[in-house]
């Protein structure tokens, strides 16, 4: 007699018609009354003839057929369905699936009518020789046409070792699969484990107390380690997240090509027109930055693997850090930097996560005739070039008569901000100019005024202009 395994799994869930199509086969298609009289003792030990009759499948070869309304009837939900044999191995491995128009479900029962499972592709570990029914049924009562069963036996590996390049199938049973992996030459390598049927997770140790973990580094709840590893023999545990689960997981490892010259600096000097690769593995990574020129600097840290995040120390106590400024989760600073040396350093915004970087320091021109001021007095009637860096940039505007103010801050760079402040008087504004730039107008007296120009966010930075104009007015200024 055919048993059920409880190594079934699901490869492909439907939705809400899998649930409703599976819940129906918890109750068999055979009324009891047929079961009762196409069955015969399973004490007797005989097959039952609930597969008499049956057109069979062939596992390995493909079955074409074609769903129609005269197909058998399923009174859940009013699909039809089609049933054939098919004889299994024991201690195989089999996958059964559906292409072609039907959109549709296969199912597995044993000989005893007991539902093994139901999905778009069923993979079953065969514990017995013996029988055993496909029914194939539309996805609901209008799903009709033709479809192909595709059936073959998946060769697993039981071996303990992982080679690069060759991918190992294997089947973990609720419990971890220890696989040795040997690196004869220092480089990247990317190890991952993928399955379908539980959360993949990842353990790598090694020489000099190497170690390194993942859950869902690959996506859609599959591992991956990514990192430079020295020659040596490796430990790969291959487990669920939870410690619980079973089912069909591929394990690979795979060199990485690195950009440019191929060479990785984690450490060290970097000067203005410098790109260099680096690799980031859970402990954040220092250089020194050389800046001989004030001026203007960008620098930026991308990653396909990583969120990227700098920190820049300097003279003076200047300091400055960055998260997305650059996109995608990529970081960028772009300062006015006076000459001296800085501590660039670059990490990941959270987390243990590890990856391939590439850090970028570019000088930034000016435009013609562009100069910049950061502080001073401010004259009615002028625009001044200025760069915010994370700190707000203080003026001082005096009126000789009572006058319609108008402030404008633009920038292209980041989000403006503006503040007025008098002895009895405070006005502020964001977004009041054009897109993300800052207006104030305002009726003042004579006086001193304090105008501060600044970012709506600390980690904004780059280029403004400010543009004052005051206007004699009888108008008084509000109470």
């Amino acid at each position: 007699m055919a048993k059920s395994s409880s190594l079934t799994l699901i490869l492909v869930a439907a939705g809400g018609v899998a649930a409703g199509f599976l819940a129906a086969q918890t109750a068999p298609f055979f009324t009891a009354t047929a079961v009762a009289e196409e069955s015969t003792s399973a004490e007797q030990g005989q097959v039952s003839q609930a597969l008499a009759g049956l057109d069979s499948i062939t596992l390995g070869e493909r079955t074409r057929g074609e769903l129609t309304s005269s197909g058998e009837l399923n009174g859940n939900d009013g699909s039809r369905y089609l049933r054939y044999a098919i004889s299994l191995e024991e201690d195989t491995l089999v996958e059964i699936s559906l292409s072609g128009a039907l959109q549709g479900l296969v199912a597995l029962y044993d000989d005893q009518l007991q539902l093994l499972e139901s999905a778009e592709a069923v993979r079953h570990h065969v514990e017995e020789d013996g029988e055993y029914v496909v029914i194939v049924s539309g996805a609901d009562a209008r799903s009709y046409g033709p479809f192909t069963i595709n059936s073959r036996t998946i060769e697993l590996s039981d071996s303990d070792t992982l080679a690069v390049g060759t991918p190992v199938d294997s089947w973990l049973d609720g419990s971890s699969r220890e696989v040795t992996f040997t690196v004869e030459e220092a480089g990247m390598y990317q190890i991952e484990m993928r399955a379908d049927e539980f959360d993949a997770y990842l353990e790598l140790s090694g020489p000099n107390n190497y170690y390194r973990e993942d859950d869902d580094g690959a996506g859609n709840l599959n591992a991956r380690i990514s990192d430079f590893l020295a020659p040596g023999d490796y430990t790969i545990i291959a487990r669920s997240a939870f410690g619980e689960g079973s089912g069909l997981f591929t394990l690979t490892a795979e060199p990485r090509e690195l950009p440019g010259d191929g060479e990785l600096r984690n450490d060290g000097t970097v000067m203005p027109n410098d790109t260099l690769s680096g690799w980031f593995s859970g402990q954040e990574l220092s250089y020194q930055l050389e800046i001989e020129d004030a001026g203007m600097y960008q620098i930026d840290m991308r990653s396909s693997d990583i969120d990227a995040y700098l920190v820049l120390e300097g003279p003076n106590g200047y300091f400055r850090e960055d998260d997305d400024s650059a996109g995608n989760l990529d970081a960028s600073i772009a300062d006015f930097l006076a000459p001296g040396s800085y501590q660039l350093t670059a990490r990941t915004a959270y987390g243990s996560d590890s990856g391939l970087f590439t850090l970028s320091v570019e000088p930034r021109e000016l435009p013609d005739g562009v100069e910049l001021r950061n502080e001073g007095e401010l004259t009615p009637n002028e625009t001044l070039n200025g760069w915010y860096s994370g700190e707000p940039l203080t003026y001082e505007l005096t009126l000789e008569e009572s006058s319609l103010v108008t402030l404008n801050m633009r920038s292209t760079d980041f989000d403006t901000y503006l503040e007025l402040y008098g002895e009895s008087d405070s006005y502020s504004d964001d977004d009041g100019g054009s897109g993300t730039d800052s207006r104030i107008e305002q009726a003042l007296l004579p006086g001193t005024y304090t105008v501060i120009a600044r970012g709506f966010a600390v980690s904004g930075s780059g280029m403004f202009e400010l543009q004052v104009s005051a206007e004699p007015t009888e108008m008084q200024p509000d109470a």
